[in-house]
Formats: structure tokens, C-alpha cells, sequence
């Protein structure tokens, strides 16, 4: 049962007009039984099953929407996105946390029935006693109308006196030039400059994600998991938005830091790059705005602000691979499947972080039928951080991590990152002659505190220590047997991958 006009008294119909007797009974019409077959809608696809109830991070990327991990990621009282998972964190590769909350992958892709099916005309109702009166208005109308325009007539004609003047409607609106400091003055300088990159295994699997040009020899910047299908040797497209479609391969993958850069093949002299803005300086508040390819749709604008700083994020694309780590800009900005690896501007449009992630209620996974979408909380690599990889990246083809050279827990806590008692593989859960072992660091100890810091996990400590560079001197704060120590650190380096 309708309740649309629920506590609303309905007026009456109006009564038809009497029927002059001597007027033939009208017949009434009979409605065609066998009407034009209509275009049915395509059913709406059902969610998948077994995925994760709560929210769970996935990051906004490419084509294919990844698996949910079966639980999805748990929330500690915060509201901080919480990563459990047994297991030490030393040599990298550093252990997967079980339900780590997974990569948006979702996106062009996928198949589905397409919106916007013919439209039936509906059948002519059947004519009833109302038909007479509307007839009659509507010639009352026409007369009144004639009358009008009679009227006018002779009155201009009367006044005429041998000149006559012409009013004509204005054309023009006001001036079309959109102004730098707008959305639109951003969108214009900003989309030339991003593309949209289309990956594929040698499989035939793949994705789309977005990215923009780094600098004028047709590098590009983007996310590590928009392009990992096309690292061994499978097929890499970028295209800008006037349509140009141009090869490329990847320079190097870092797929902790989840960022990647490609570069184009024959690349147009002409290029532009994103002008690259100063992220430790960003406060909450501040407007953004976001390009990127969601589902598929390129160059796609949307705006929101920065809702959060150093918001500790952990995430991967539910394969089984390590997961990424970051200390994330917050945003509000809609970001969806296919926006990983575009840019995050600020208001006069310089780069302040890179799409990756965002929170999703979605079950959505690997072979499933629905993908997630934005809620609301998305989530960037900083600039700063996201810079420096690129540079490293271009330079030898591999990431340069910072680390303290000691294995961590990956299990949900609020109370710190705790250093294991055993390392990754049986190795020593304190690298010997590392930078923790320098600085008295041992096993059992939890850090709760790098530099301002506050770390309530060991992925938290991660995600934090790669803000920095190797070399770089922090402050680590720790508990050891009820007291509270700190002491002075200086990080060490890992290269690569693995």
C-alpha cells in the first residue's frame, strides 16, 4: 500500500458536465489487448555472498574488483580501520595481516546490462466524461489567446507612427572564462595532465585505473596495484582525455608503498606535468579535489576535504600478496573503483596525495557481482611520500624502505607495536647491528610512540617509520616492564620488494 499521500485529504475528481440529451451515447473505447512488447530492465546484480558485514578498506583502483578477505577488517574503539593477523613482521616480505582490508579493483570491466532501454509508449487511456471539459478549456485557452494577440496587435498598430523600435533578448549569459581559484578553473589546468591506464596480464586479466604525468619525458605516477597485471610482461595503455592512446611500460613497482611508475612510449613532447604541493602542510578542512576513472568513467571530477591527517591505513588486493602500508590523507571526496592512482588536489590545484583506498561496506569480491563504492572515507599516499618512491623508482627501478630492522606484531591492538620474540622465517626478531639494536631495543618491548606519533599497532608503526627516509633521526617511545623509556633512533634501509 501506497504511502505517498498518507495525512492528506485528496480532492474530489471534478463532476463531467451534463450530457445534452439528445447527444448520441458516446462508446467508449476499448483498451488494445495485445499492446507493443517492452524492453525489460536488466535485473540489478545480486551482491555476493559470504563477504565481509562490517566495513572493510579496500583500495579505489582498477577494473577488476578484488576478493574481500572473508571477515573483513575488524574496527578497534577509535574507529581506526584495525588489521588482525597473527605473525612477525622482520625481513620483508613483511606477513600479511588475516583480514586486511582490500583494494576497490572494481570497475570498466566488468559486464552488465546497460541503463537506458527503449521506451515503451504506454497504451491510450480509455476516454471518459472528462474529455468534453478538457476540450472546452482548452479552446477557451485558444480563444483567449487570439484575443491577446488581436489586442496587441491593434495597439501597436494604432501607435505606430512611422518608427518602431526592436527589443531583443540578450546573448550571452556572462563570461564562460572559469577562474583559477575554482573548481572548474582546476579541472581545466588538472585534466590534461591525468590518464586513464588500462593494464593487462598476458592472461587476457586486467584493470583500469587513473594516474598523471610526473614530469615532461612521459613518466607517469600511479598505484602499484593499478599496473601489477602488466609487470611480467603483459600489455600497459594510457589515454588522456582528448583520446590520444599511447603504449607504455612500467619503470618500477613498490608494492609496500603501493605506488608505481610507468612510462610512455613515444611520448608527446607537449606534456604538462601536475604541479606537486607540500603535504605535511595540508590541514583538516582544507577542499579537494579528485580525478580519476570510476567504473570505468574517465576523467572524472569530484570535490570534498581533507577530513584527516596520518590516518594509519593497511590494505591489499586480497591475492595473497603483502599488504601496503600508509599514514593517509582522509577524504570525503567521492572516490570509487577506477580512481586508484589518480591525483588529490588542493584548491589551487597542486598534487597533495595519490587515490589509493577507501572504507566500503561492500562484500564485493573476485568473482562476485557487486563492487565497492565510496561512503564517504577515501584515503591518499601523501605527496611528500608518494615523491620521494617516484624519484627512487625513476632513478634505479627499485623502492628504498626506512625501517628500525625489528619484526613487529601484526595482531589487532590498541595498546602499541610490539617487537616479537621471534623473527620472520626463525630469524631474530632484532636485527643484530640494526638501528633497534643500537638503540637498545629488545624483544617484548612495545612502542607506543614514534616522534608526536601515537602507534596502536604494529601496521601503524609501519605505515609511519615509511613517511620517513633512510637516515632520518626519529624519537621511539616504548614500555618495558611497566616503564616507559625513550630513546633516539636512526633508521636504516631495505631495497626492494623482496
Amino acid at each position: 500500500m501506497s504511502t505517498e499521500n498518507e495525512g492528506t485529504a485528496v480532492p474530489p475528481a471534478p463532476s463531467a458536465p451534463p450530457v445534452p440529451v439528445d447527444a448520441p451515447a458516446a462508446s467508449t473505447p476499448q483498451a488494445s489487448e495485445a499492446g507493443a512488447p517492452t524492453t525489460p530492465i536488466p535485473p540489478v546484480p545480486p551482491h555476493a555472498s559470504g563477504g565481509a558485514q562490517g566495513p572493510e578498506l579496500v583500495h579505489a583502483g582498477s577494473a577488476r574488483a578484488y576478493a574481500s578477505a572473508e571477515g573483513g577488517a575488524q574496527q578497534g574503539a577509535s574507529g581506526t580501520p584495525q588489521h588482525p593477523g597473527p605473525g612477525p613482521e622482520g625481513a620483508w616480505p613483511p606477513p600479511q595481516a588475516p583480514g586486511t582490508p582490500l583494494y576497490a579493483d572494481g570497475g570498466a570491466g566488468g559486464a552488465g546490462g546497460a541503463w537506458g532501454s527503449g521506451y515503451q509508449q504506454p497504451a491510450p487511456k480509455p476516454k471518459n466524461g472528462r474529455g468534453g471539459l478538457v476540450a472546452a478549456v482548452l479552446v477557451a485557452a485558444l480563444v483567449a489567446g487570439g484575443v491577446g494577440g488581436g489586442l496587441g496587435y491593434t495597439l501597436a498598430k494604432d501607435n505606430d507612427n512611422g518608427s518602431s523600435t526592436t527589443l531583443s533578448a540578450s546573448d550571452s549569459g556572462g563570461s564562460v572564462k572559469r577562474d583559477a581559484g575554482t573548481v572548474a578553473g582546476v579541472a581545466q589546468r588538472a585534466l590534461p595532465s591525468t590518464v586513464t591506464i588500462e593494464a593487462e596480464s598476458t592472461s587476457g586479466e586486467g584493470g583500469t585505473g587513473t594516474g598523471f604525468v610526473f614530469d615532461t619525458q612521459g613518466h607517469i605516477v600511479t598505484n602499484n596495484h593499478v599496473v601489477a597485471d602488466a609487470v611480467d610482461g603483459g600489455k600497459l595503455t594510457a589515454t588522456f582525455p582528448n583520446g590520444k592512446k599511447y603504449d607504455a611500460e612500467v619503470v618500477g613497482h613498490a608494492q609496500g608503498y603501493d605506488v608505481a611508475v610507468i612510462k610512455l612510449k613515444n611520448a608527446p613532447s607537449d606534456l604538462k606535468p601536475l604541479t606537486l604541493g607540500n603535504s605535511d602542510q595540508v590541514a583538516v578542512g582544507d577542499s579537494t579535489i579528485a580525478i580519476g576513472a570510476p567504473f570505468g568513467l574517465s576523467n572524472t571530477v569530484t570535490t570534498g576535504i581533507i577530513s584527516a591527517k596520518d590516518r594509519p591505513v593497511a590494505s591489499s588486493d586480497g591475492s595473497g600478496s603483502n599488504a601496503s602500508y600508509m599514514s593517509a590523507l582522509q577524504t570525503d571526496a567521492s572516490i570509487n573503483p577506477g580512481n586508484s592512482g589518480g591525483p588529490l588536489l588542493d584548491a589551487q590545484g597542486n598534487v597533495i596525495g595519490i587515490n589509493s583506498a577507501i572504507q566500503s561496506t561492500s562484500g564485493g569480491g573476485l568473482g562476485g557481482t557487486s563492487q565497492s563504492g565510496s561512503i564517504g572515507l577515501g584515503f591518499a599516499i601523501p605527496i611528500n611520500q608518494a615523491k620521494y618512491v617516484a624519484q627512487q623508482l625513476i632513478k634505479t627501478g627499485k623502492p628504498v624502505y626506512a625501517k628500525i630492522g625489528a619484526s613487529v606484531s601484526l595482531e589487532d591492538s590498541t595498546g602499541g607495536a610490539k617487537i616479537t620474540t621471534e623473527g620472520a622465517g626463525g630469524s631474530d626478531p632484532v636485527e643484530a647491528g640494526g638501528p633497534a639494536a643500537k638503540a637498545g631495543l629488545k624483544p617484548g618491548d612495545v612502542i607506543t610512540k614514534l616522534d608526536d606519533h601515537v602507534i596502536d599497532s604494529g601496521p601503524t608503526l609501519i605505515g609511519e617509520i615509511w613517511t620517513h627516509k633512510p637516515g632520518d633521526k626519529v624519537k621511539i617511545t616504548y614500555e618495558r616492564g611497566g616503564q616507559t623509556h625513550t630513546v633516539d633512533l636512526t633508521l636504516g634501509a631495505r631495497t626492494g620488494d623482496s
